[in-house]
This record gives C-alpha cells, structure tokens and sequence, in this order.
C-alpha cells in the first residue's frame, strides 16, 4: 500500500526535472543524414529528437536508424549520408510526455526509453526527461526517508 510520503513523491509534476529545449542536441527534418550522424556523434548520445521548422516535434533519429538506412546489399552506401535527409529515416514513434505530467507516470514511461520528449499541446517541442534524472530524483527520495 503507498504511503503518504510516497504518494508525495509519485504525484509531484516532472517540470523540475526537464532539460529545456535550448539545452537540448537536436536537428530537423529536412537536415541531410550525414549532418545528423555529426551531430549525434560530437554529442556522445545514441538519438536526439527531430523537429520541423515551427520547432515541433516530429521523430527521433538515432545512430543505428543511420546506419540502417546506409545498408546495401552487400556494403554501407556512404553516399547515401547526402542524398538522405533525417525525415527519410527518423521514428515518427517517439515517446513523449506533457510538462505536467505527474512523475508516475514518467517513471513508467521511461523504463524502455533512455529520455521522453517533452511536448506542449501543440506539439512544440519543450525540452527532455531522461531517464537519469528520474533515477537520481529516486535515490535521493530512498536515500532522505
């Protein structure tokens, strides 16, 4: 049975914990792939959300989706990073969550996603909740009471 003190903790909103988009490594839809690759590469991370020019959200590209993408039938088609662009080869099905949204359901949200992007009701993309914040919100709850 959840406690009050827990209850505290599961019904409290995510906004704290966001990465507001500014800070956030992303590209857009009509960036060719090889711009993509750079940017997740000099980045260090494994995907970054895509977005269109009104700065809404529209997939997430990933390194592996990239690779994917340049393999032929028997080689990587490296010429393909220019003639491809990031909407050629994004997932349009990207996890996301409302700023107030309760940390419940980010908890349960972020168990198969590394972050959740951050959306507004108009899908404009406001930022990320990763999964490390989530779990170092968790351990000092864990570690206080």
């Amino acid at each position: 049975m959840q406690t009050l003190r827990d209850r505290l903790l599961t019904d409290n909103e995510i906004a704290p914990l966001i990465i507001s988009a500014d800070k956030v490594a992303h590209v857009q839809l009509n960036n060719p792939l090889q711009h993509a690759l750079l940017v997740l590469i000099k980045s260090g991370y494994t995907a970054i959300p895509v977005l269109d020019s009104s700065f809404h959200l529209r997939g997430m590209i990933s390194k592996s989706l990239i690779l994917d993408s340049l393999l032929g039938e028997h080689d990587f088609e490296l010429d393909r990073l220019s003639t491809l662009t990031v909407g050629d080869c994004m997932n349009q099905d990207v996890p996301c969550i409302r700023p107030e949204a309760t940390f419940s359901k980010a908890l349960s949200l972020s168990i198969n996603h590394p972050f959740l992007c951050v959306v507004d009701d108009q899908k404009a993309f406001t930022g990320i909740l990763t999964r490390r914040s989530i779990l170092k919100l968790i351990s000092k709850y864990m570690h206080q009471h």
